[in-house]
């Protein structure tokens, strides 16, 4: 259904003719349109295509496609953007009224989010390397003018940093692809047929850069912290989550690099989780906490690839579960910034149930989607366990590296849960600090709630039956 991406596109171009609240109304219902067509498309696995134009060597033919990989990124995409969206219109006037900007402030802000929020869409359907990576760069230059014109703190040396860092994992994507490009005298991905290592190490350490991972993950934390609280929930739940697609096309055209490198990458994953779950119980700034779960979460993924199909379908459902846990987060983070007029120093939060229990409640269903508890994270988990066992064999005191695999993982699994839940006990409950309740705006924690309804919904049959049928049959998983 190529239509349902028509649809955010329209809102690009439109929304900024409307009045802030009605443009909020249509950019949500632009992406939930285009959310409910991609999500037939992942659960039946269909699969098309829309030739564009032919160009000459190395780039080839420059076509659009979506298959049930691309659908699954898609449409939660979409969804993610969608609810954002809602949230957005409360949130930024808040934050118009601190800059003392007026209401003709969302006309850029509206056109900004939907380009960026459609790019990223649009990336995921690219059947050209070219052209995925001018959506890359629309996705970064406008989250960047996001950054630099709405931020906070020092918002303009944020921002730049940003571009810098995330500049550097595009040119050394390009670089990759380009070489892929003079090797196979064609950009399109139907056309690919080797991937040399020169070319795949370009694009991994890009895309390293881009997740990120241990050591290239310096620029998160600031660009996360610092943002606009809507920019921040599609940077962290999306935006990084990218660099785990464009791994997948690669990997799926020639595995080799991964299998070959699959101890020192599964090793480096192991560490990028450990360190930066464990950095998170050092940080006193809520959205920067969350940042560096997000370098953890991104582990994950790197430890999935190693991991063969089942590890690859662990990838997906990573990205899935990590965009509606953190959005989640994220966006609770922006609420109560928005409510006690830009408090997010965890040293001041505590019990804050007590005033925003609707708030709280959905970080704790953020949380869960986290670790893996009652939602889609729980089968990401089982297979990248299972992707163990078929990749290492099953830990035993003859099979050593099983072993220690096995018990890295679990490790990390635990990590994760214990910052989740040592952060709802230290923002969330415990003794009150001296706050009077308030009333949250119902487009601050409503979106949340949608969110998490269908994080938990995909866990259940038959709608995790069909969309995980779906992804076996596409990735051939015994």
């Amino acid at each position: 259904m190529i239509s349902a991406l028509l649809a955010p596109l329209i809102a690009v171009i439109v929304a900024p003719f409307f009045k802030p609240r009605e443009a909020a109304v249509l950019s949500a219902v632009a992406f939930f349109a285009a959310f409910v067509g991609l999500l037939i498309d992942a659960f039946t696995g269909a699969y098309y295509r829309v030739d564009l134009v032919q160009a000459a060597e190395p780039v080839g033919n420059i076509y659009m496609f979506g298959d049930t990989v691309s659908h699954a990124f898609g449409f939660t995409i979409a969804f993610v953007s969608a609810m954002v969206a809602l949230y957005s219109y409360p949130y930024m006037a808040h934050r118009f009224e601190e800059m003392g900007l007026g209401e003709d402030e969302f006309k850029k802000y509206w056109f900004l989010y939907n380009l960026y929020a459609a790019s990223m869409l649009w990336l995921v359907y690219a059947g050209n390397l070219i052209l995925l990576y001018v959506f890359l760069e629309i996705s970064l230059v406008t989250s960047f003018l996001l950054i630099y014109m709405y931020g906070y703190g020092n918002r303009q040396w944020v921002a730049l940093l940003y571009f810098v860092w995330t500049h550097i994992a595009g040119a050394l994507a390009l670089v990759g692809f380009l070489l892929i490009g003079f090797e196979n005298k064609t950009l399109a991905l139907d056309g690919i047929k080797t991937v040399s290592f020169l070319a795949w190490l370009l694009v991994f350490l890009g895309m390293i850069v881009k997740l990120p991972g241990f050591g290239a993950h310096i620029w998160l934390p600031w660009a996360h912290a610092e943002a606009p609280t809507p920019v921040s929930a599609l940077l962290s739940p999306l935006t990084v989550g990218l660099a785990a697609y464009v791994l997948l096309r690669i990997y799926f055209i020639e595995p080799s690099f991964i299998i070959d490198h699959r101890i020192p990458i599964f090793a480096y994953g192991v560490l990028t989780s450990v360190y930066a779950g464990l950095a998170v119980f050092k940080q006193n700034d809520y959205k920067r906490l969350l940042a560096y779960s997000t370098v953890s979460q991104m582990g994950y993924i790197l430890i999935a690839f190693t991991l063969g199909a089942a590890g690859i379908i662990g990838v997906v459902i990573q990205y899935i579960s990590h965009a509606f846990g953190k959005s989640i987060l994220f966006m609770t983070a922006g609420a109560i910034i928005a409510t006690f007029h830009g408090l997010r120093d965890l040293n001041k939060m505590s019990g804050m149930h007590e005033f925003v229990p609707t708030i709280s409640n959905a970080a704790l269903l953020g949380f869960m989607n986290l670790s893996g508890i009652l939602t889609i994270g729980m089968i990401g988990e089982f297979y990248i366990l299972k992707g163990l066992a078929d990749t290492f064999g099953l830990p035993s005191a003859i099979n050593s590296i099983a072993m220690a695999t096995m018990l890295s993982v679990v490790i990390v699994f635990i990590i994760s849960g214990l910052y989740s839940f040592y952060t709802m006990k230290r923002i969330y409950y415990g003794t009150p600090a001296d706050y009077s309740k308030v009333l949250v705006h119902r487009l601050l924690d409503s979106p949340l709630y949608v969110i998490a309804i269908l994080s938990i919904l995909l866990l259940l049959p038959p709608f995790a039956t069909w969309f995980i049928d779906a992804l076996v049959r596409f990735l051939g998983v015994a």
